[in-house]
């Protein structure tokens, strides 16, 4: 059943009929409405939209990318996924658009620029992020975005003499949201403060642009003796019982098969929507993000779902728009992960994360329209 594909038309017509004119920080103006949310059940098959062709490598490439903590686009670039390059190029531009300081001229050319000095096009620009390291260590990195907040947030630690009153000593701590997240899900998967956040105000001014996903919380619930059978296969079933069936089982003999106990719900949060570009990208991301949580922490995934505050349409994408909500959807594709490699025997959250591959993450029975071109405003 697809209902994720009827549900993003029906907010591309909310925006067309109820949207108010707005202008914005691009400069391109859009049509926008407030306070809109989207809900998906996992079992009904993985949300990548079905009424244009969506890009399953650059999904599964920006995720990892966030999962890494990295916040540089060299990772991005040599695994061919662009999304992020118009910030970056922006940034670079922004900083030598004016008449070049004398004073910074020995970076700029030491950083391969030409002596002419003449700025690299986008092209010239993102060639260079893939070959020469330095540069890319210099203009690659956007700021303390999703990567730093999710795996690196910075606090301050503060000791205190043996009475308590006056510390001594006051230093930065760093704070892994996605370790403390899986760890509470082991020990405590009842918690309500199971959340991640981007949302740091105090760098928000060091960022290329602050987080449109700003959040996300995920809730826990026991499976039912029921929904347990339904995940007990019949080639597990007889490899141990002769007649019968799984629905004759309890759930002390489920547990032989390691058969999950929990189903986990994921919530993301998010200020900013550019409706027709980004927001297809967002619910197969967070749906994948759901996926690879479950299968660490060995729950079944159950609902998706996506509270949106500005939603809006691009004064450039109203025609894409309209042609997506004329056509029919297919039915959703189905998610495959091969875990086979990860570390699941991981000393720290980066052995984990860094054993996935690209290629882990395979989308079958993908049957979708033709991709929908649209520019992108950075």
């Amino acid at each position: 059943m697809n209902n994720i594909d009827k549900q993003y038309q029906s907010l591309l017509q909310d925006i067309l009929d109820n949207g108010v004119t707005k202008q914005d920080r691009t400069g391109t103006g859009t049509i926008s409405v407030f306070g809109r949310q989207i809900r998906h059940k996992m079992s009904d098959g993985f949300p990548l939209l079905t009424t244009k062709k969506m890009a399953w490598k650059q999904i599964v490439t920006e995720l990892l990318w966030f999962l890494r903590g990295d916040t540089n686009i060299k990772f991005l670039v040599d695994n061919d996924c662009h999304i992020w390059d118009g910030d970056a190029y922006k940034r670079y531009v922004t900083h030598w658009g004016n008449p070049i300081d004398p004073v910074n001229f020995e970076l700029y050319t030491r950083l391969d620029l030409h002596p002419d000095k003449r700025l690299f096009t986008k092209e010239e620009f993102i060639e260079r992020i893939k070959t020469i390291d330095e540069f890319a260590k210099t203009w690659g990195d956007l700021g303390p975005i999703y990567g730093k907040q999710w795996r690196s947030w910075e606090g301050i630690e503060i000791k205190y003499d043996e009475f308590g009153e006056n510390h001594y000593e006051v230093k930065t701590k760093h704070i892994d949201q996605i370790a403390n997240l899986i760890n509470e899900l082991k020990t405590n998967p009842d918690s309500r403060r199971l959340m991640v956040n981007a949302w740091n105000v105090g760098e928000l001014d060091q960022m290329v642009l602050p987080p449109c996903h700003y959040g996300f919380q995920v809730y826990t619930r026991e499976l039912s003796l029921e929904e347990r059978r339904e995940l007990v296969t019949k080639e597990m079933f007889n490899q141990i019982y002769n007649g019968g069936g799984p629905d004759t089982l309890s759930h002390s003999e489920i547990n032989q098969w390691n058969v999950p106990t929990r189903a986990i719900s994921l919530m993301w949060n998010q200020r900013s929507v550019d409706t027709f570009l980004g927001l297809p990208f967002n619910i197969a991301s967070y749906g994948l993000l759901l996926e690879i949580i479950a299968t660490t922490v060995n729950m079944v995934p159950d609902e998706l779902i996506g509270n949106l505050g500005d939603v809006h349409l691009y004064n450039n994408h109203v025609e894409q728009a309209k042609e997506q909500i004329s056509r029919t959807p297919f039915e959703l594709p189905k998610l495959y992960i091969n875990d086979e490699f990860w570390n699941h025997e991981y000393q720290t959250i980066d052995g984990w994360i860094k054993s996935m591959e690209i290629g882990d993450f395979q989308i079958e029975n993908y049957q979708s329209h033709p991709a929908i071109k649209a520019p992108l405003s950075n």
